[in-house]
């Protein structure tokens, strides 16, 4: 078993390092019984790494199965509007959607930082429809590139535990090039509420957060919103499509903290968004 390499999270900046959890919980689920998701390329790549996860949270790991069940849901019905669609997969860590919904025409890109894609080379080929983008999101170079190989082609970009990272105006300005550059592009991202971020930023919510999953002082949630329109206002050719408040699934293994999320703060602190980039 290739264990995980102490230079693994020597490399990592704080916030990539995140990439482990998610890994981790979709591992673990494939494995339970009557598993939300079935993942085996998580489970072996988990395997393979043999990080050391110090927390084990039932709660977090549905979480994760729910947000992933409907990230792939979103995934699949763009690729049933346009098979030969491009799927951009940004801040991808080691996620691994490509696997589970490739369709045989499509076209994808992983991206994420340098070292986080080193990583993931490890397990993943490069194929002529399945690429590695080595690239901070916020860096123009690779809108340019993709804009120019895939002219004319539907676009779908996903962020799934990734914007939530980031500061408001990067995640603005961001959003605004994608929509000057890929015209009519389809947006689903993993938001938290204005209010969580406000939690998570304050010096008790980054002290939990620290000890809870063991991660840097730099892995805390900066940018939340107050409801899914917010984006519109940034331009008019911003529509929202659709949102899925996935903390509210009736799933039968939340167990008791089903009862936490009906409580409206708590079932809409974080949430999916969809738009279309006009």
């Amino acid at each position: 078993m290739e264990a995980a390499r102490d230079s693994d999270r020597k490399a990592l900046t704080d916030v990539a390092e995140t990439l482990f959890i998610p890994l981790y919980c979709r591992a673990l689920e494939t494995k339970s019984e009557n598993p939300i998701i079935r993942d085996p390329k998580a489970v072996e790549i988990f395997e393979r790494l043999g990080v050391d996860v110090p927390f084990q949270r039932k709660q977090l790991l549905v979480m994760i199965a729910v947000r992933t069940k409907a990230f792939d849901n979103c995934v699949r019905d763009f690729l049933s509007r346009a098979s030969d669609g491009v799927v951009v997969n940004l801040g991808c860590g080691l996620d691994t959607r490509f696997t589970r919904l490739d369709n045989g025409t499509c076209q994808w890109y992983d991206l994420d930082f340098p070292e986080v894609i080193e990583i993931r080379k490890r397990f993943f080929e490069e194929t002529d429809r399945h690429h590695s983008i080595a690239s901070s999101v916020l860096d123009a170079e690779w809108m340019e590139t993709l804009a120019e190989v895939h002219a004319g082609r539907p676009f779908l970009f996903l962020a799934e535990g990734l914007f939530m990272y980031l500061h408001g105006e990067d995640v603005r300005s961001l959003v605004l090039r994608m929509r000057e550059t890929f015209p009519g592009a389809e947006l689903a991202f993993e938001t938290v509420s204005a209010w969580g971020a406000r939690v998570a930023a304050s010096r008790a919510g980054r002290r939990k957060f620290r000890r809870r999953f063991n991660f840097g002082k730099d892995a805390v949630f900066n940018w939340g919103m107050e409801d899914s329109h917010v984006p519109e206002t940034w331009h008019p050719g911003i529509k929202l499509l659709d949102e899925w408040y996935y903390l509210r699934t009736k799933e039968r293994k939340w167990g008791w903290y089903r009862y936490l999320l009906r409580i409206p703060r708590f079932g809409s602190i974080m949430w999916i968004v969809h738009y279309r980039l006009n």
